[in-house]
């Protein structure tokens, strides 16, 4: 899981998304399924397995999801189509609660997803 479905599982945003957010590295066959509604993206294949974790969806039920971080380092990556708002909103909520490591953390995914140049002044002015 991606997206907003991430933010929300992680507790980042208040929203209920419409749709399960999923993720597929670029190149491969997007899912067509009916029920529930999904948004699909695709991610690089070379940085399509950073930072993923597994969420316990139901007992012994283990689904891939991106943690907090990527989630919101994503949400700013991606802020002109889910919105700007959202996007600063699930950043600074992970700050809140993110802990010494944070900021960190952010920084250390960004440099991998060559997002530096919009995490780093989002943070400052979240921080501000």
């Amino acid at each position: 899981m991606c997206g907003e479905s991430a933010l929300a599982l992680h507790d980042l945003i208040d929203d209920i998304p419409a749709a399960v957010h999923i993720a597929v590295p670029r190149g491969t066959r997007r899912p067509a399924i009916s029920y529930p509604p999904i948004v699909v993206a695709q991610y690089a294949a070379k940085t399509f397995d950073l930072n993923i974790e597994q969420y316990e969806a139901a007992p012994g039920e283990f689904v891939p999801i991106y943690d907090a971080a990527r989630s919101v380092v994503d949400a700013m990556r991606h802020r002109n189509r889910i919105g700007q708002t959202l996007a600063l909103a699930a950043l600074g909520r992970y700050l809140r609660t993110s802990g010494p490591d944070g900021v960190g953390n952010l920084q250390h995914i960004a440099r991998e997803l060559h997002a530096l140049s919009v995490i780093r002044p989002a943070v400052e002015a979240v921080l501000a």
